[in-house]
């Protein structure tokens, strides 16, 4: 799961790297068009983050056939998703450059890149939901192997498309979101073609279970809107900081990206092994097994956090070139290193925030990470403003609120787990049924 986000988070630093070449400009309007995109991402939490749940919990029960009609109707309802998506995100492109604040230069590159991306929601949507319902099930390498391929031709193509080699139009940074749209559209047939054909724990294969059940879409969006909630209002808040770096200028707009690209990969531990933790902590439910969920997630926090400590500790002393490799703009660079230093100090932080609340996931808690989570990001956004605009701080000290609130976060999530994993099964959501499949699935 670290190798998949890995790849996933490759997909936009090489996107940043060659747009690098275009100009400071190119840089922050790519990098805004990929917050719009975490933010499509996180409203795509509802189906793949509750599939993924209610999958892990019928293969812990040993119930195949409930895993696999919960794995249809989770790719039928997130198809449905697409539609409506793909029209408003091409309808609104424009104008969310516009919402953003963006300078004028960069706000047409925001716009360009996002009719593309957004165009293509299909196999944005059916990619993570596939993804995550073979997670789910504890494969991890199959969508991990779908990633490894879909960055391959992403980066080949993007490069010819981004300057117009081997006789190919130069399309500029527009060229870099055709190819991470033809990616991913691999990715999706590679991933469909697994749960197909492929001999797991979960399977679509079969004619029963495809008619949109709005029961088990019910039992889907119950789990999956406080995730996709999450998800959406932290990525919402990033947004909303961005905002506020880009009315800083560009070459500070463009420091604060390549900050952000540099801190995703330091989280990469965290986030895939709070996914992992989410799949067994899932599965513990379904076996009727808590303490071997709890034991997981107690081993995932350790080395979650000796790899995101370790990660802080090269930025705290190469922060310089580790931007370095992003731009070779002396101004973004100064302007980006204190920021590198500042938040690598919350990346302990970090770990046990990521996964602590994958494992209150798996319990099928997912609205206290949604109460906790979000209240912390927009309480750094909120302490930003005031530092910013209130008493008249540098953009730098604007990042303060990541290394101050972050430890209290992952206090909270952390206590909350620990408790429900106590008590189980009191508390808890509705149990795993036995073998069998579901009443409600099982009229297909």
């Amino acid at each position: 799961m670290i190798g998949e986000n890995l790849l996933q988070t490759l997909l936009g630093i090489v996107d940043t790297l060659l747009v690098a070449r275009l100009g400071a400009a190119a840089i922050a309007g790519v990098g805004s068009s990929l917050q719009v995109m975490f933010l499509v991402i996180g409203v795509l939490a509802a189906v793949s983050v509750g599939g993924s749940i209610l999958v892990s919990q019928a293969v812990g029960a040993g119930d195949r056939q409930r895993a696999g009609l919960v794995a249809r109707q989770a790719l039928v309802w997130g198809a449905l998703l697409a539609v409506p998506l793909s029209v408003a995100g091409w309808a609104l492109a424009e104008p969310i450059s516009h919402w953003l604040g963006l300078p004028a230069e960069v706000a047409v590159i925001t716009a360009d890149y996002l009719r593309v991306t957004l165009g293509g929601a299909l196999f944005l949507v059916l990619m993570y939901v596939a993804g995550g319902l073979l997670r789910g099930a504890g494969d991890s390498r199959t969508p991990m192997l779908a990633s490894l391929i879909a960055n391959l031709l992403n980066a080949g193509l993007a490069f010819l498309l981004i300057f117009g080699h081997l006789d190919l139009p130069a399309l500029g940074t527009q060229g870099s979101a055709w190819a991470a749209l033809t990616g991913r559209g691999v990715a999706t047939l590679l991933l469909f073609a697994a749960l197909t054909w492929g001999s797991r724990r979960v399977s679509i294969r079969g004619v029963r279970g495809w008619r949109p059940s709005p029961t088990v879409a019910g039992r889907i969006l119950r789990l999956g809107v406080p995730a996709a909630m999450e998800q959406a209002f932290i990525t919402l808040g990033f947004t909303a900081f961005t905002a506020l770096m880009a009315s800083q200028g560009t070459a500070v707009l463009a420091a604060q990206r390549i900050a952000f690209n540099a801190l995703s990969l330091s989280a990469l531990p965290g986030v895939g092994f709070g996914i992992a933790t989410t799949a067994l902590v899932g599965m513990s439910v379904g076996a009727r097994r808590i303490d071997e969920g709890a034991a997981a997630a107690g081993v995932a926090a350790r080395w979650a956090v000796i790899w995101m400590s370790t990660a802080g500790l090269v930025y705290l002393a190469l922060a310089e070139p580790v931007l370095g490799l992003f731009s070779s703009d002396p101004l973004v660079i100064d302007e980006g290193a204190p920021v590198l230093r500042i938040v690598a100090l919350a990346q302990p932080a970090w770990a046990l925030l990521f996964v602590y609340s994958g494992a209150l996931r798996g319990l099928g808690n997912t609205r206290y990470p949604l109460l906790t989570n979000t209240t912390g990001v927009w309480a750094i956004v909120l302490l930003g403003y005031l530092l910013m605009d209130g008493l008249g701080a540098s953009a730098v000290v604007a990042w303060v609120g990541f290394a101050v609130l972050s430890p209290l976060m992952a206090a909270l999530v952390w206590w909350r787990f620990s408790r429900a994993a106590a008590v189980w099964p009191v508390g808890t959501v509705e149990p795993v049924r036995g073998p069998g499949p579901a009443p409600e699935l099982a009229d297909g």
